[in-house]
C-alpha cells in the first residue's frame, strides 16, 4: 500500500460506519446468541499422539466481525460453532497491525523487527521478503516429521526470491502478495498472482472458493504422519466482492491492466468507492462457510478429534468491520488494530464452550505449536513468544510477561492490564485496559512512575531489533 494510503488509514478512529449501526437492542441479540461459556479449565489427560495442526486466518477481519465476539449483523455458525467446541480468547492480538509483519511473526515466532522483510509495513516490493534460511513454524515441524502445507495468502515475498516453498512448506497453493482481485487473480503488483508451487494456476472462479476446494481436498487424503496446513483466506479483505460479483472484478481488473503506476492498481484494488455494511457482512460469511467446509472435511476424514484447529485474524479490521467496543483500526496500534478474534478447538485434550482473557499474540502460538508438536526451536533464532502449551494442558500460570509492538510511528507495549500507547505525534499514553477498552481514559498524567517503567521496558526490547530504514 502507498505511503500515504496507510497513513491516512491510521489516522481513522473506531469501528467506521459500522459502530454507528449498532443499536442497544441489536447488541442485545447478539449477546443472547452467543454460545454458553465458563472460564477456561484445562483438563488433565494423557498426552498421546502428536496433533495435527490447522491454523486458519482471516484477512483484515475486526476483532467483533463474529457473532460469537458480538457482532449483530454478521452470522457465523460455524465459527460460533467451533468457539463452542473449544477456547474462545477475548484479550489475543496479532503480532503487528498490518498483514505481513504479522505473518512474519507467525511464521517465525519472533518480533516483526527482527528480520529486514519483517521492517516492511506491509510488503509491498519484490525485494522485500522473508529469508529462505531462517527457521519457520512450517521448516522446523518438517524436521520434527510433520508434513507441512499453505494454501492462500503468503504475503512474506516474491519469486524467484522468496516463497513458502523455499521456507519450509512441502505444498504451497496460493497468492504470493498482499491483495489480489478474487476472480482476475490480478495481485497488488499488477500481474497475476495464483501460484501452484512455484508455478502459475489458471483459475478465474471467485477465490475464497477455490481455496476451499484445496483445503477440503488436503484435510481429507490419507496421511502417513502428523501435519500442517495454513489456511489463509483474503476474506474479507478489500476488493469487496462476493461470489456474485465477477461483473464488478472485472471491472477492478480493467483497470489494473491500464495502470500506468504502482499508485494506480493500488487505488483500483483498493476501491475506494465501494463496498458496504452489507457487502462486507455478505464477505464475512461466506469465509464462515469456507471454514464450515474445511471442518466438515476434517470430521468426514476422522481427524478432528486429534487436530487442533487455530482460527484468527493477520490483525484488526478496517473500513466496514464492526470493532464496538474498540478504538483505532489497521494500521494504528490501538486495540482495534491489534486485538483480533481467536479460537482454538483440540477435542483430544481441550475441553469445549469455555473463554479465556489471558493476553497473548501471534509469536505466542508458534511457541505453542512447536512444543505441542515436539519440535525444538533453533537457539540461534530465539522466539519471542512463550508457549501456552503448559496452561492449556496442565492449568499452569502464564509466567509475567510483556506483549510488544512496534509500526512506525507508533509504539505499544501491554503488561497486564496495563497498556502503554504512543501515538503517531509522539505523545505517551496510559490505559487501564480491565477498566477502560476503548482507550478512551489516559492515566498518563496520574501514573507517571508506572508510565516511565512501561516506556522503559518498550525501550529495552525496541533496542533489540533492526531500525527502520531511513528511506
Amino acid at each position: 500500500m502507498p505511503e500515504l494510503t496507510r497513513r491516512a488509514f491510521g489516522g481513522l478512529v473506531g469501528g467506521g460506519a459500522v459502530t454507528a449501526v449498532a443499536g442497544t437492542a441489536a447488541t442485545a441479540e447478539a449477546a443472547e446468541q452467543a454460545p454458553a461459556e465458563r472460564p477456561f479449565k484445562a483438563r488433565p489427560a494423557a498426552s498421546g499422539r502428536r496433533p495435527n495442526l490447522l491454523v486458519i486466518l482471516g484477512d483484515d477481519l475486526g476483532w467483533a466481525d463474529l457473532s460469537s465476539y458480538g457482532a449483530p449483523h454478521i452470522k457465523t455458525p460455524h465459527l460460533d460453532r467451533l468457539a463452542r467446541q473449544g477456547v474462545r480468547f477475548t484479550d489475543a492480538y496479532s503480532g503487528s497491525a498490518t498483514c505481513s509483519p504479522t505473518r512474519f511473526s507467525l511464521y517465525t515466532g519472533r518480533y516483526p523487527g527482527r528480520t529486514p522483510g519483517g521492517l516492511a509495513e506491509p510488503i509491498n516490493s519484490r525485494s522485500q521478503g522473508l529469508d529462505p534460511s531462517h527457521p519457520t513454524l512450517a521448516s522446523l515441524l518438517r524436521k520434527a516429521g510433520y508434513s507441512t502445507a499453505m494454501i492462500g495468502k503468503w504475503h512474506c515475498g516474491w519469486l524467484p526470491e522468496y516463497s513458502p516453498t523455499k521456507s519450509g512448506w512441502d505444498e504451497f497453493f496460493g497468492n504470493h502478495g498482499g491483495v489480489l482481485e478474487y476472480f482476475s487473480k490480478l495481485g497488488q503488483l499488477g500481474d497475476y498472482d495464483l501460484y501452484e508451487g512455484d508455478a502459475t494456476y489458471q483459475d478465474l472462479r471467485y477465490y475464497t472458493q477455490v481455496l476451499t476446494e484445496r483445503a477440503v481436498e488436503y484435510v481429507g487424503r490419507e496421511h502417513d504422519k502428523p501435519w500442517l496446513l495454513n489456511l489463509n483466506f483474503t476474506t474479507p479483505h478489500w476488493p469487496w466482492l462476493a461470489e456474485g460479483d465477477a461483473e464488478t472484478g472485472a471491472e477492478i481488473a480493467a483497470k489494473i491492466r491500464a495502470a500506468t503506476s504502482q499508485l494506480e492498481i493500488s487505488d483500483a484494488l483498493n476501491q475506494w468507492d465501494g463496498g458496504s455494511v452489507a457487502k462486507y457482512t455478505e464477505m464475512v460469511q461466506s469465509m464462515d462457510a469456507a471454514v464450515g467446509e474445511v471442518l466438515a472435511a476434517l470430521h468426514r476424514s476422522g481427524q478432528d478429534e486429534h487436530t487442533l484447529v487455530y482460527f484468527a485474524s493477520d490483525n484488526g479490521g478496517e473500513r466496514w468491520s464492526y470493532l464496538w467496543p474498540l478504538s483505532g483500526e489497521k494500521f494504528v496500534l490501538q486495540e482495534g488494530g491489534i486485538r483480533v478474534p481467536t479460537i482454538v478447538r483440540w477435542p483430544h485434550r481441550i475441553d469445549g464452550s469455555q473463554v479465556s482473557h489471558e493476553p497473548n499474540f501471534s509469536p505466542d502460538w508458534t511457541a505453542t505449536f512447536l512444543e505441542l508438536a515436539g519440535a525444538r526451536p533453533d537457539p540461534a533464532y530465539p522466539l519471542d513468544g512463550t508457549s501456552l502449551a503448559g496452561y492449556l494442558l496442565k492449568g499452569e500460570e502464564l509466567p509475567e510477561r510483556d506483549l510488544f509492538w512496534r509500526v512506525e510511528a507508533n509504539r505499544a507495549l501491554r503488561r497486564g492490564g496495563w497498556k502503554y500507547y504512543q501515538d503517531e505525534d509522539g505523545d505517551d499514553h496510559l490505559f487501564d485496559l480491565a477498566a477502560d477498552l476503548r482507550e478512551q481514559a489516559d492515566l498518563a498524567p496520574d501514573k507517571p512512575e508506572l508510565l516511565a517503567e512501561l516506556k522503559a521496558a518498550w525501550e529495552e526490547i525496541a533496542s533489540g531489533l533492526l531500525p527502520y530504514p531511513t528511506t
